[in-house]
């Protein structure tokens, strides 16, 4: 039987940071932060920044995406001797596109006590602020970066009546915005939420064609910061072309990958493909992804 079980185990406390403003924590998370004996942070010297603001002198250890196997194996250990641990990332909830998920995992297998204790969240202030959410929305973090996967994910986006949330690094944006616009229609309604609940907060709205130009260079939108892309949806339903087009799309992917596993080469079964149905070629290769 294991600690958690035998009811002797501490608990693990998921707590929200602010995602830029300071004051924006919870009196709950501060009062959770002073009482327990450790707090297992993303990057130790970015969360001793927030700890001292609010005058809280937990002592702390780094835990992370990087972090050695012996890690994650020293704070079970915690856990498991009665000691509460509090798990924190630089900003928002971890395991939301964000480390922790594993802990949290390894935690809630052996039955031990989890605490989530929220705050503030990217997603949530995403869709708040941007207005073209609508009330059912889907959250996809970070999209693959290149080849088949998100082509598929692109795909997938394109083909739901629902509000997507995306984020992305700021080098990247402007790519993602244009291949969001291809996919899913130039015409469909979106939002650029820049560095929100710092300084410089900045929540620009348009179509999503025209948030691609927006993004690019020479536009309004610089590529410094963090960012979520707000795709809309579609009120009243999707256009029937839009609608069409991706699914098109999606079955000739997925033709182009039945006949290389069937043995032909990607270039020639993307220009069977292409030939077949007119769809780009390039798309069906997987060639027109940003790098």
């Amino acid at each position: 039987m294991t600690a958690a079980e035998s009811g002797t185990g501490g608990t693990l406390y998921v707590v929200a940071t602010p995602i830029g403003n300071l004051g924006d924590i919870t009196l709950r998370a501060l009062e959770v932060l002073r009482r327990v004996p450790l707090i297992a942070a993303e990057d130790t010297h970015h969360t001793r920044r927030l700890l001292d603001h609010h005058a809280v002198a937990t002592p702390m250890t780094s835990y992370h995406a990087q972090s050695a196997a012996a890690r994650m194996v020293a704070l079970v250990e915690h856990l498991r001797g009665g000691a509460d641990l509090a798990l924190v990332t630089d900003a928002g909830t971890p395991s939301v596109s964000d480390p922790g998920g594993e802990l949290v995992a390894t935690w809630a297998a052996e039955g031990g006590t989890i605490v989530p204790v929220p705050g503030a969240s990217a997603v949530l202030a995403a869709v708040a602020g941007s207005g073209v959410a609508g009330p059912r929305w889907a959250f996809e973090g970070f999209l693959p970066r290149s080849g088949r996967a998100r082509h598929e994910r692109l795909a997938r986006i394109a083909a739901d009546d629902r509000g997507t949330i995306v984020y992305e690094a700021p080098t990247r944006v402007a790519a993602t915005l244009r291949d969001l616009a291809e996919a899913c229609g130039a015409d469909r309604p979106g939002a650029i939420c820049r560095e929100l609940t710092k300084l410089h907060e900045s929540i620009v709205r348009g179509s999503l064609g025209d948030l691609a130009a927006a993004a690019g260079p020479g536009g309004r939108v610089p590529a410094r910061g963090e960012f979520a892309i707000v795709v809309g949806d579609w009120r009243g339903g999707r256009p029937p072309d839009v609608a069409d087009e991706a699914s098109a799309m999606a079955d000739a992917q997925a033709e182009v990958e039945a006949l290389v596993a069937a043995g032909v080469a990607r270039g020639d079964a993307a220009r069977r493909v292409a030939a077949a149905t007119g769809l780009p070629r390039r798309r069906l290769y997987g060639l027109d992804t940003p790098r």
